[in-house]
């Protein structure tokens, strides 16, 4: 493997690792642990590689993934690909194209940069789905969630440790009820801060929780909205993360499900140069 370059940002806290040359889609799970995981990163880094797209009208191809794999999307992360491109001098405000496995996403960069994602399809499958002694909606957002408010837990930082593990149960009882396809489980609660409409703690697949709103649970949530009418379509759902960053997302209805859209920013950290040498006995990674 020959040294690497990587882009780092943030979004709403939430870090992603962009690779925007020198690795294959083919190479990417030989490599993908050594890339974002320790000790080169850490567990909750979300790894984006770019490849050329298959259509002339896109910007870039992307896929996305974790500690734990592949993801089929991912909100903040598309937040952190854009802020990159920019970074590196390839695109400039306006509406780019961005496919990804689980479609192609418009991503607007506004001149403030700021970034609003119109997302992927999003539909709710299935309410009051009861589960390890609570209930929620299974919604799809880009990604598969459980989403529950009957939890009893405080959506505090202090809390994390707990709600990591109250999440891990939850998802575990959700896979035994029969939805197998949940990886993401998405704790809902009201806003600490009065300007912002609900909180969550967003449990990812890897079993490292989302410091972000997150994007993908920000659409499933507003698949839901959507379903049980609480929210109109065009009207802003400002979604607060559980240390205290926000997304503001708001949707278009479809015969299908709904389309939304998410706006973020994020801030370039770093660029890098991962080594990985030969005689390395951690070289792909913890």
């Amino acid at each position: 493997m020959q040294p690497l370059l990587v882009i780092d940002s943030h979004t709403g806290g939430e870090p992603t690792r962009v690779i925007p040359d020198g690795l294959s889609l083919a190479d990417l799970e030989k490599w993908r642990r050594a890339i974002i995981c320790e000790p080169r990163g850490h567990e909750v880094i979300v790894g984006a590689l770019l490849t050329p797209p298959k259509h002339a009208t896109s910007a870039a191809a992307v896929t996305f993934f974790n500690n734990a794999g592949l993801l089929g999307m991912c909100g903040h992360g598309m937040i952190g690909v854009i802020a990159t491109l920019h970074h590196l001098g390839r695109i400039q405000p306006g509406v780019h194209e961005i496919e990804t496995p689980a479609g192609t996403v418009a991503a607007t960069l506004h001149p403030d940069l700021r970034v609003s994602i119109r997302n992927v399809l999003s539909w709710r499958k299935a309410a009051g789905v009861k589960a390890g002694g609570v209930t929620g909606d299974i919604a799809y957002g880009g990604n598969w969630f459980f989403l529950c408010a009957d939890h009893g837990l405080a959506l505090t930082k202090a809390n994390i440790r707990e709600l990591t593990e109250a999440s891990l149960a939850i998802r575990s009882a959700v896979h035994e009820a029969g939805f197998p396809e949940v990886d993401h489980i998405e704790l809902l609660g009201p806003p600490e801060n009065a300007e912002n409409h609900g909180r969550n703690f967003v449990l990812c697949p890897g079993g490292e929780y989302d410091r972000s709103p997150c994007g993908t649970g920000t659409s499933a949530k507003l698949a839901c909205l959507a379903a049980d009418k609480k929210l109109a379509p065009g009207a802003i759902w400002r979604q607060e993360s559980i240390i205290g960053s926000v997304f503001e997302g708001s949707y278009e209805n479809t015969e299908d499900g709904i389309i939304p859209t998410v706006t973020g920013r994020a801030f370039v950290t770093a660029e890098s140069t991962l080594h990985f040498h030969q005689d390395d006995p951690f070289q792909k990674g913890l």
